[in-house]
């Protein structure tokens, strides 16, 4: 993992055109519903880090590994047997849009999870995603929130918006809820992530503006 110290001496900064702190717009309060800083969205934008890939269900498969009783790689027909939920939660983007009363359809990380049966020794997860994106999240959190989602709004989830599979955490910036997730690794200590390697914050609570690594903020 990246300490503090590697990263002020290395002097990244957040890449590939999206918002840094001094980007930072001033948005007005909108209500008990939006995070500070953030502007409700009339629709849901894409935003996306390299192309979106082309997937083909009949050998798409969602691995899940690491500290695990036993590894589980299921086909889309077996995903999709797993017990389905319904989820509203809102969604909140580091570029700061919020899209307000989403409605997410799938399957929940904890259900996911029993499946493989975790460790004792586990404490984090990694999701893993087509274009080797990663993203990490504590254990506990994607266990009491998490979900991968296929659907959204009552449709099938749209191609740019992860489809098949997105990881949703509502309670974090939306760079935690990957696109295009294909495994779930478990892991005992806490690592970085694409995003959070190159300037975002490890927490993400919109509540508390976590987009960016401290030290870039001060």
């Amino acid at each position: 993992m990246t300490t503090s110290n590697q990263q002020q001496t290395t002097g990244v900064q957040p890449e590939f055109g999206l918002k840094r702190p001094d980007q930072i717009k001033i948005a007005p309060p909108g209500g008990e519903k939006v995070p500070p800083g953030q502007f409700v969205a009339k629709t849901f934008p894409v935003l996306t880090y390299g192309d979106t890939p082309q997937v083909d269900l009949s050998t798409w498969t969602l691995r899940v590994w690491g500290l695990v009783e036993r590894e589980v790689t299921l086909d889309w027909p077996q995903f999709c047997a797993l017990p389905q939920v319904v989820m509203d939660a809102d969604f909140h983007c580091v570029t700061q849009w919020s899209a307000l009363d989403q409605t997410w359809e799938g399957v929940l990380v904890s259900d996911l999870l029993e499946l493989a049966g975790v460790s004792p020794d586990a404490k984090h997860i990694m999701a893993h995603c087509f274009g080797d994106y990663t993203t990490n999240v504590p254990l506990d959190l994607a266990l009491s929130e998490g979900l991968l989602a296929h659907r959204q709004n009552g449709a099938e989830l749209g191609k740019d918006h992860g489809w098949p599979l997105r990881l949703i955490i509502p309670s974090r910036y939306g760079w935690k809820s990957a696109k295009w997730v294909n495994g779930i690794e478990l892991m005992a200590e806490d690592a970085p992530g694409f995003w959070e390697q190159r300037g975002y914050n490890n927490n993400a609570d919109p509540w508390q503006e976590e987009r960016f690594w401290p030290e870039l903020t001060r």
